[in-house]
């Protein structure tokens, strides 16, 4: 329990390592204020293209076959979107310095709403990832420590989105799937985030296995799509479990009703679900102040503030660098486009890209293939679909990090073995595996490349 003084942050210690100064910021020139509000006003002629395209809807279609205009379009693709929920250390690192099982549960919970206030402002779409799409990034942390993300778009029908994040010297791992599916519902559409994260805390709970935590998402709304005044809404229930120790945070994303009510507005608790007994009560604005009530004790303290929090943005290897499906390298000319709101210049190029696409499937089809992803492998364990191919499980940060670097390019200065192909290389069965920690009380194995 907390006592006084707010949940334990201890002090986010490791290995120092100086940066890399070659690199950039993802979208660190183009990013805009994320505290910046979450309506778009849109003019007549973009209003009529999105009555033409809608006007051929029924409620409940389908949405991720329907081409959306650019003007609604965030620059940057869904891979790279999903490194929101990495961008506050502080919240993420100290999880697992911290011995008491209930207070670790909040400093957990507490890292989950930290990344919800990050988006563009309006109500802005990312990029759909193409298949084979990859996105790899790392941080230079406050501890001169880093952190590595690794991602790829590995079904486009329906999408999904595997990522795979690992802190070497802070012992925390993150696998996960993302499967947004849209659907029109007259005035509004709604993305159903289906899809989860699993985190690890790989120096905690069973040696070789440590304590998972599993997470799911919100769903995204847009409202006044046909009148009024786009928009964005966070909404629905989610929540964080951790087998280990019985413990769950329920937590409702409330949209706000027609006559009452308020934006952005979350309420929660955090309960034993093997005892039934309530710990904590979670309630405020997952854009503003979060706060966190002890139900012994009855006091309420701050969990988070997202008006104040400043994102630690991930870098990446120069676009020079990078291969030809590779996000930031992939989608360059539409962003490009999309950042001097020329919009008939983004359509095209988008167009481009999409095509380039259609025509590798068709290749395919008629050599028949089946296209596996290059980077992910199928798994069956915690809801998860896919996971990393590589064995990440190295007995030290130092080994932790070679296997990790030996998977795909991430730092500045690395490359690819080898050019995407259809199909893309295929180093690695395709047969369902499952996942463990990082950290074994054996040997570590070299990384499968």
């Amino acid at each position: 329990m907390f006592g006084g003084h707010g949940p334990h942050i201890p002090h986010v210690s490791g290995r120092r390592r100086g940066s890399t100064t070659s690199s950039r910021k993802s979208d660190e020139a183009d990013r805009p204020d994320p505290t910046e509000d979450d309506t778009t006003v849109v003019d007549e002629g973009e209003k009529s293209m999105l009555l033409s395209i809608i006007s051929q809807l029924k409620p409940g279609a389908d949405l991720s076959r329907i081409t959306l205009p650019t003007f609604i379009l965030e620059p940057r693709s869904m891979l790279e979107r999903i490194t929101n929920f990495m961008q506050h250390p502080e919240t993420l690192l100290p999880m697992t310095t911290v011995d008491d099982p209930v207070e670790r549960f909040v400093s957990v919970v507490k890292f989950y709403l930290s990344g919800w206030h990050l988006k563009p402002p309006g109500v802005k779409k990312p990029l759909n990832p193409i298949l084979g799409e990859q996105f790899a990034c790392y941080w230079d942390l406050p501890d001169k420590c880093r952190a590595y993300y690794i991602s790829e778009q590995t079904s486009h029908h329906p999408p999904k989105s595997s990522y795979f994040y690992l802190a070497p010297h802070h012992h925390i791992r993150i696998d996960g799937t993302l499967k947004p599916r849209s659907r029109f519902l007259g005035n509004s559409a709604a993305s159903m985030m289906e899809g989860v994260s699993v985190l690890t805390l790989t120096n905690k709970g069973k040696p070789g296995i440590g304590e998972k935590y599993i997470l799911n998402q919100p769903n995204i709304y847009v409202r006044g799509i046909l009148f009024g005044t786009m928009k964005y809404e966070l909404g629905d229930y989610v929540y964080v479990r951790c087998p280990e120790t019985n413990l769950v945070a329920e937590i409702e994303f409330r949209v706000k009703g027609f006559f009452t009510g308020t934006y952005n507005a979350i309420q929660g608790t955090i309960k034993n679900e093997k005892t039934g007994e309530k710990l904590y009560e979670i309630t405020g604005k997952w854009n503003e102040e979060m706060y966190i009530k002890n139900e012994l004790t009855g006091r309420s303290e701050l969990l988070f503030d997202a008006t104040n929090a400043k994102p630690s943005l991930p870098l990446v290897r120069p676009i020079s660098e990078q291969n030809e499906k590779e996000s930031q390298n992939l989608w360059a000319p539409t962003i490009s486009a999309l950042l001097k709101r020329d919009q008939e210049a983004a359509t095209d190029e988008k167009i481009k890209v999409e095509e380039k696409q259609r025509s590798d499937t068709r290749k395919r089809e008629a050599d028949g293939i089946e296209w596996v992803p290059q980077l992910f492998k199928p798994t069956d364990e915690y809801g998860l679909d896919y996971v990393i191919y590589a064995n990440i499980d190295g007995k030290d940060p130092e080994t932790l990090e070679k296997q990790v670097l030996a998977i795909t390019p991430i730092l500045p200065g690395s490359h690819s073995t080898g050019k995407f192909a259809i199909p893309p290389h295929q180093s690695h069965p395709n047969d369902v595996t499952h996942i463990t920690g990082t950290e074994p009380d054996t040997g570590a194995k070299g990384a499968e490349t």
